[in-house]
């Protein structure tokens, strides 16, 4: 992309498919979730190298909580994970974390980890 492009101040992504994707490879539907995982996070990298000043991820929406809940908690250890991983990447590039959205369902511990990583973040 060519640096005289303008690109919007706010990007938002409906992160979709990633279940499916990894079925058409004949792979588990955690494979495909783990993928759009990185992809979010090559997502995020590129967001900040090109100066997009506010990125929204719509990661889980109510109809997921139809899926197996096997695969429901995987979602949920996958951004567990990422939390853990990330945060200190997210401070060290000046990135704000916000959760929106009904987050009552959450486990408490998600709620928690979740509610530091924004606490963590929130002067950035």
């Amino acid at each position: 992309m060519s640096d005289s492009v303008s690109l919007p101040r706010h990007v938002a992504v409906i992160m979709d498919g990633n279940g499916r994707w990894a079925q058409q490879r004949r792979r588990p539907r955690a494979f495909g979730h783990k993928a759009g995982q990185e992809a979010a996070e090559a997502l995020i990298r590129t967001a900040r190298e090109r100066g997009v000043r506010h990125l929204t991820l719509f990661a889980f929406s109510s109809e997921n909580w139809q899926r197996p809940p096997e695969e429901v908690q995987q979602l949920f250890r996958l951004l567990a994970l990422a939390l853990e991983r990330q945060v200190g990447q997210l401070l060290e590039n000046d990135i704000r974390l916000r959760f929106i959205g009904d987050l009552s369902r959450l486990s408490p511990a998600l709620r928690k980890a979740m509610a530091d990583a924004e606490a963590q973040t929130a002067h950035c």
